[in-house]
């Protein structure tokens, strides 16, 4: 093999490694921000990963996908008036509206942001946006969205009560699943839109939602129902809308958990 070809093949492994690393680090980094502090890379790995990617790429950085928005600045922790929350959320916004983070800003139509009170007790978080949702550039509007407003209004609420929004602000082609690096490069974006907001209750809908913001791999029948705390917040997770379409006979399920939320909301 010449010279110029192992060289050439060398940079392709050093490629290789430098992306398999820098997905670990984004993923702790990202665990970090969802308050997950079990794990660190050593420091050597994170010199030897900057040092590479001088040298063969400039990879993106959960920092950087919210450019000048951190979610751990100290203004994260100060109480916003409501005016302040509209302000907040339509600078992340705008910022949210030039992200070329994945592959899904190429074909997306609208980016679907988020919508509600800014002001919300209860927010709900769900998975990614579907065809009518980046048409519309609005979260929850197709026959999913119907049923979520029905369930809003079960508890005596509005539909512009609540916030709604995604893990994910791009629709990913034929509704497919959202890809570990498409989840880590768009949760920033909601980590700062709950901090902005404070709720005092999220409620996931489905599996992406609910092990995302847990970060867990337990299924969804196993979290939904169930009370946790996430960043000092109450979190309760329940079954997708879509879902619910798909398999009717679990809208008592549902409809029990929706009833807890509207419990504690009550007390």
């Amino acid at each position: 093999m010449s010279s110029s070809r192992q060289q050439s093949k060398l940079q392709e492994a050093k490629a290789e490694v430098v992306s398999l690393l820098k997905g670990l680090s984004d993923k702790v980094d990202l665990e970090r921000k969802l308050g997950v502090n079990y794990l660190q890379l050593d420091p050597v790995i994170k010199n030897t990963m900057s040092y590479e990617e001088d040298i063969i790429y400039q990879y993106p950085t959960p920092e950087s996908v919210c450019d000048s928005v951190d979610t751990y600045n100290e203004e994260a922790k100060v109480e916003l008036s409501k005016s302040e929350k509209i302000a907040a959320l339509k600078k992340l916004e705008e910022h949210v509206k030039e992200c070329t983070k994945c592959e899904l800003c190429k074909n997306r139509t609208n980016v679907v942001f988020g919508v509600g009170n800014p002001d919300a007790d209860l927010m709900f978080v769900g998975e990614a946006p579907g065809y009518y949702e980046d048409v519309q550039g609005e979260p929850f509007v197709g026959k999913a969205g119907q049923l979520l407003t029905k369930i809003i209004e079960s508890i005596g609420m509005k539909r512009g009560d609540v916030y709604i929004a995604n893990i994910l602000k791009c629709r990913p082609p034929d509704n497919r699943n959202p890809s570990a690096n498409e989840i880590v490069m768009c949760s920033p974006h909601l980590i700062r839109q709950i901090e902005i907001i404070r709720p005092k209750i999220i409620c996931a809908l489905g599996t992406f939602a609910a092990q995302t913001l847990l970060d867990t791999k337990e299924t969804i029948g196993k979290l939904r129902g169930r009370f946790f705390e996430y960043q000092s917040t109450k979190f309760l997770a329940t079954y997708h809308p879509a879902y619910l379409l798909r398999n009717p006979d679990d809208k008592k399920k549902v409809w029990a958990d929706i009833k807890k939320i509207r419990d504690f909301l009550q007390e």
